[in-house]
C-alpha cells in the first residue's frame, strides 16, 4: 500500500477515536475498522463533488450503520464537503451538523437520515429503483444521462433486522444492478460476539435473493475491496454484496475485537495508545497531516471535474432532446407540469354512493398520464386499495420503466423504500396498505417526518367500519399515531371529492409526509350544490353545512362519519335546534390558518361541541372544549357487517342526535 493511503486511512481511525472521546459518547469502534473501505469508496471508486452534493448523476452513499457515522463525517470533511474541523470537534454537541446518526438536510453529503438499523438498507434499494426509473424514462442509446450507483454499508445489525431482509428478497427480484452493499462482517454486537444470536450463512442468504456475492478476508486489503467494488460495477443484472471481515476497534491494543470498543469512548489512555500504534503524538488531537488533507481534497476536486464532464453530456442531450430535457428540469425542480389538475374528477350524488378507495384509485388514474414521475403500489393490496395505474405496465426485473409497483406482503420495506425513491428529485412516490398495518411501517412514516421528505402512504379500511375481518384488522388508535408525528400531515376525506382534493393538496404539499386514510365501504357523495364544495378540505376543516342564525352547537367530524353528522343535524332541527356541520378531515391544515378563520369555523363562544370519528377519542379535546364530548372507539372492535358494527358502536345519526341534546341540556 502507498505510505500516503496508509497514512490516510489511520487519520480516518485516529478522528474517529479523537471525536468521540471528546465527546465522552459514540461508536469508535467501526469507524476504525471500516477505514480501508471507507478510504476505496471516497479515493477510488464513487462519483461525487464535494462543491455540489446536489450534482444529480452523483453517487449515492448510505451508511446503513448509522452510528458509525464519524466515518462518514472524516471523509466528508477531508475530501472537501462543507464541513469543518470544528464540526468533527462538536461531534453529538447541540446544534452541531455532526449529529450521532447521520442527519439528512443537516450535513452537506448525507443522502438519508439513518437511524434505526436496517433502514438505510431498505432505503438505498429505494434510490436504486428511482435511479432505474428515471434511467428507463430519460437515457438514450447515444447518451446515458442517468447511470450513478447506489453504494452503502451495512452491519451485522442492518442483516439481523427484518427490514433489511424484506428489502434485499424485492432488490434481488427486481435486479436492481446499481446497488453495491459492503457489508462490515466484524462478529460484534453491543452484547458480545454475534454468535449469541446469529448464525447464519449471510452470503448464501444474499444468493437465494439474487445478489451477486463477493467476499474480502481482510479488511484492510484495499486492492482486494477494490477489485471486488470494480467486479460489483461490471454485474448489471443483479444488486451486489460484498462481505468484508474487519475487525472492531482496529488498532487499539486493548479493545480490538470486543463489543467495548463497539458503543464507548475507547478511553483517554486506550486512545493515546491507538495514536503511538499508528504513529501519531499522542499528546495532539484530531491532527490531519498536510499531505494526507492534500490527497483527499485533490480526490474530492476530481469530482468537480467528473461533474463537468456530465454537464458537458447534458448540453448535448438538452439539445438532442429538448422536451425530454425540459420535462425532467421541471419535475426535479418540485414543480408540477401546468394544467395537471384541471381535468379533475367530479363525483356527483347517488343512490349508492362510493368508498373513498374507489374514488382515490379513480383519482389517481385522472392524473396519472400528466404527473410521469408519480410512481408507487402497495403490500400485495392493490385490488382492495385500488392504486394500480390501469394503462401502465408494473416495474419488474424485466421492465424498469413500469410505473406500478408491487412491493409483496413487506410493508416496513415499504416503507423505507419509499423514502429512498423520495429522496430521489422528481420522483413522488406512494404506498397503500390497510390503516391497521401502518404499526410495520412507523421507523420509516417517522424517518420520512424527520427528514421532512413527501413520501404518500395511503391507508384504506379505515375504522371498524371495514366489517367481518374483526378485532386484529380493524384501527382504532392508528389515526392518532399519525396525527401525533412531527410534521406529517394527515387527511381522512368525507367522500369522494374530499378524496380527489385530498390528493391534490397532497401533491401540492412539501415539509413532510402525507398519509390520505380511506374508508373500504361506500358512503355517500355530498351534494356539492346543496353543501360547501370539497375545495375547501384544503383549510383542513370548514362549514360544511350551517343553519339559519347562530348555531347552538357544533357538530364536527371526518371521513365516513361526516355523512351522519348531516343526518343528525336534519333531525335537531326538526326540534328547532340549530346545528353547525364542520368537515374536519386535517387536523394540522385547519391548525395552519389564521385564528380569524379559525374562529370563523368553530366561534370561542359556542362551546357546545360534538367530535364524531369512527378512531381514538386522543386529541379531540382540542377543538370540542370542556363543555364538548366525543363519540369515539375507545376499545377493540369485533366481527360483524360493518354498518352493524357501526351502529353497534355509537356511530349514527340517532346517538349523535341523543349526545347533541345531552350536551345542550347541561348548561
Amino acid at each position: 500500500m502507498d505510505p500516503i493511503e496508509q497514512a490516510a486511512i489511520n487519520t480516518v481511525r485516529v478522528l474517529a477515536a479523537d471525536a468521540v472521546q471528546k465527546a465522552n459518547s459514540g461508536h469508535p469502534g467501526t469507524p476504525m475498522a471500516l477505514a480501508p473501505a471507507g478510504h476505496v469508496l471516497w479515493a477510488k471508486t464513487m462519483h461525487y463533488n464535494p462543491q455540489n452534493p446536489e450534482w444529480v448523476n452523483r453517487d449515492r452513499f448510505v451508511l446503513s450503520c448509522g452510528h458509525a457515522c464519524m466515518l462518514q463525517y472524516s471523509f466528508l470533511h477531508l475530501t472537501g464537503y462543507d464541513l469543518t474541523m470544528d464540526d468533527i470537534k462538536n461531534f453529538r454537541q447541540l446544534h452541531s451538523k455532526t449529529a450521532g446518526h447521520p442527519e439528512y438536510g443537516l450535513c452537506p453529503g448525507i443522502e438519508v437520515t439513518t437511524g434505526p438499523l436496517g433502514q438505510g438498507f431498505a432505503n438505498g434499494v429505494g434510490m436504486a429503483i428511482a435511479q432505474q426509473y428515471l434511467a428507463a424514462r430519460y437515457n438514450k442509446p447515444d447518451l446515458n444521462l442517468f447511470d450513478y450507483h447506489i453504494y452503502a454499508i451495512c452491519s451485522d445489525g442492518d442483516i439481523m433486522e427484518g427490514v433489511a431482509s424484506e428489502a434485499a428478497s424485492l432488490a434481488g427480484h427486481l435486479r436492481l444492478g446499481q446497488l453495491i452493499y459492503l457489508y462490515d462482517d466484524n462478529h460484534i454486537t453491543i452484547e458480545g460476539e454475534t454468535s449469541l444470536a446469529f448464525n447464519e450463512d449471510v452470503a448464501e442468504r444474499f444468493k437465494s435473493y439474487g445478489w451477486h456475492v463477493q467476499a474480502v478476508a481482510d479488511g484492510n486489503d484495499i486492492a482486494a475491496i477494490t477489485t471486488a467494488i470494480e467486479n460489483a460495477q461490471k454485474e448489471k443484472q443483479r444488486p451486489s454484496l460484498i462481505s468484508i471481515r474487519t475487525h472492531i476497534g482496529f488498532g487499539s491494543p486493548n479493545k480490538v475485537n470486543t463489543a467495548s470498543a463497539h458503543g464507548s469512548p475507547l478511553g483517554k489512555d486506550e486512545v493515546r495508545l491507538v495514536k503511538e500504534n499508528f504513529g501519531f503524538d499522542p499528546d495532539k488531537s484530531f491532527m490531519v497531516a498536510d499531505d494526507v488533507l492534500r490527497f483527499y481534497r485533490e480526490k474530492g476536486k476530481a469530482g468537480m471535474q467528473k461533474e463537468n464532464d456530465w454537464n458537458t453530456l447534458y448540453r448535448e442531450y438538452k439539445q438532442k432532446y429538448p422536451a425530454e430535457a425540459a420535462e425532467y428540469e421541471l419535475l426535479s425542480g418540485g414543480k408540477l407540469p401546468g394544467g395537471w389538475n384541471n381535468d379533475l374528477p367530479v363525483f356527483k350524488p347517488g343512490e349508492k354512493g362510493m368508498a373513498t378507495r374507489k374514488a382515490s384509485g379513480k383519482m389517481l388514474n385522472a392524473i396519472a398520464d400528466k404527473l410521469p414521475l408519480l410512481i408507487g403500489g402497495s403490500a400485495d393490496l392493490a385490488p382492495s386499495t385500488d392504486t394500480h395505474l390501469n394503462a401502465f405496465p408494473s416495474f419488474s426485473g424485466e421492465n424498469h420503466s413500469g410505473r406500478n409497483f408491487h412491493f409483496g406482503i413487506r410493508e416496513h420495506a415499504m416503507g423505507a423504500i419509499l423514502n429512498g425513491m423520495a429522496l430521489t428529485k422528481g420522483i413522488i412516490p406512494y404506498g397503500a396498505t390497510f390503516l391497521i398495518f401502518y404499526d410495520y411501517m412507523r421507523p420509516p412514516v417517522r424517518l420520512a417526518a424527520i427528514m421532512k421528505i413527501r413520501p404518500i402512504f395511503i391507508y384504506t379500511h379505515d375504522s371498524i367500519g371495514l366489517g367481518e375481518d374483526g378485532t386484529t384488522h380493524q384501527p382504532v388508535e392508528q389515526l392518532i399515531g399519525l396525527r401525533s408525528v412531527p410534521n406529517m400531515l394527515v387527511i381522512r376525506p368525507a367522500d369522494a371529492n374530499e378524496t380527489v382534493q385530498a390528493w391534490r393538496v397532497a401533491l401540492e404539499h412539501s415539509g413532510g409526509p402525507v398519509a390520505i386514510i380511506l374508508t373500504r365501504q361506500e358512503v355517500p357523495v355530498i351534494d356539492q350544490e346543496k353543501y360547501t364544495k370539497a375545495t375547501a378540505l384544503e383549510k383542513g376543516a370548514y362549514i360544511l353545512s350551517d343553519c339559519e342564525g347562530e348555531p347552538q352547537l357544533i357538530l364536527m367530524g371526518t371521513g365516513s362519519e361526516v355523512q351522519l353528522l348531516i343526518e343528525a343535524q336534519q333531525q335537531l332541527l326538526q326540534e328547532s335546534i340549530r346545528a353547525r356541520v364542520v368537515s374536519f378531515p386535517s387536523w394540522e391544515l385547519f391548525d395552519k390558518q389564521t385564528g380569524a378563520y379559525k374562529e370563523k369555523v368553530l366561534p370561542a363562544h359556542i362551546r357546545k361541541r360534538l367530535a364524531v370519528e369512527a378512531g381514538s377519542p386522543v386529541g379531540w379535546s382540542k377543538y370540542t372544549t370542556d363543555d364538548g364530548d366525543v363519540i369515539a372507539v375507545t376499545q377493540f372492535g369485533e366481527s360483524a357487517p360493518g354498518d352493524e358494527i357501526m351502529k353497534a358502536y355509537g356511530f349514527s345519526a340517532d346517538n349523535i342526535t341523543a349526545k347533541a341534546k345531552a350536551l345542550l341540556k347541561h348548561q
